[in-house]
C-alpha cells in the first residue's frame, strides 16, 4: 500500500443516471482517496467524458438513457480509453456474459455497499494492467484476443488448483514466462495442459515447485 499512497489519486468517471445513487458512488470514491473526475446521467455522456479525460476507470450503470453501459463499456473496451466496473439491479449469467464480451472487467450487483463496490474496482484495475502487460507482449490484434483468452483460463486453473488469487496467477504466469523465456502464451498453454489433465502421480507437484 505503501507504493499507492505515493501515487496521484486514481481518476474515476461515474456514470449513473438516479442522481442519489451516483452521489453515493462518488462520496464512497472520495472517501477513499479517489479523484472523481466526472460524471454522467447517460452512457454517451459517459463515452465522451472518458475520451476527454481518459480517467484510470469508468463505473457505470448498465440501463441508463441514449445508450446503455454494456454499448458504452464496448467503445470504451474497443477504443483502450478506460477498465469498466458496471453496475447492474440484476445477477443473471446472461448479462454478466454480455458485459464481460463488452469488456468490462468487473461488475456490481445493486444495492451495493462499499464492501462490494471497492473490491471490484481493485479486481478492474488489476486485469486491465494484466492486459496491458500482454498487449505489450503480442502485437496483433487477433493474437492478442487469443492470448488473453488463454491467460485467462490458465488463472482460473492456478486459483482453482493452487488456491492462487487472480493477481498471483497472473505474477506466477508472468515469472514463469521470463524465468523460462516462454511466452505467456505458452506457459499458460503448458498450465492448461497439465492443470486440465487428470492427475499422474506428482503432476501438480511438479507445478508448484516451478513457482
Amino acid at each position: 500500500m505503501t507504493e499507492e499512497a505515493s501515487q496521484a489519486p486514481r481518476r474515476v468517471v461515474v456514470a449513473e443516471d438516479e442522481s442519489l445513487i451516483r452521489l453515493d458512488i462518488v462520496e464512497i470514491l472520495r472517501d477513499n482517496g479517489f479523484d472523481v473526475v466526472g460524471e454522467a446521467g447517460d452512457g454517451e455522456t459517459a463515452v465522451a467524458l472518458a475520451k476527454e479525460l481518459r480517467p484510470d476507470l469508468v463505473i457505470m450503470d448498465v440501463k441508463m438513457p441514449q445508450l446503455d453501459g454494456i454499448s458504452a463499456a464496448q467503445q470504451l473496451s474497443d477504443g483502450n480509453i478506460a477498465p469498466v466496473v458496471l453496475l447492474t439491479a440484476f445477477s443473471q449469467k446472461e448479462l454478466v456474459e454480455r458485459a464481460t464480451e463488452a469488456g468490462a472487467l468487473a461488475y456490481v450487483v445493486k444495492p451495493f455497499t462499499q464492501n462490494d463496490l471497492l473490491p471490484a474496482i481493485e479486481i478492474a484495475l488489476a486485469r486491465h494492467a494484466q492486459f496491458i502487460a500482454l498487449e505489450a507482449e503480442v502485437a496483433d490484434l487477433t493474437d492478442r484476443f487469443e492470448t488473453r483468452k488463454q491467460v485467462d483460463r490458465a488463472k482460473g486453473l492456478l486459483t482453482a488448483k493452487m488456491g492462487l488469487s487472480e493477481p498471483e496467477a497472473f505474477r506466477w504466469i508472468q515469472k514463469a514466462s521470463m524465468d523460462r523465456r516462454l511466452t505467456m502464451l505458452e506457459v499458460a498453454q503448458a498450465v492448461i495442459q497439465q492443470l486440465s489433465a487428470p492427475k499422474k502421480g506428482r503432476g501438480n507437484d511438479d507445478e508448484k515447485d516451478a513457482d
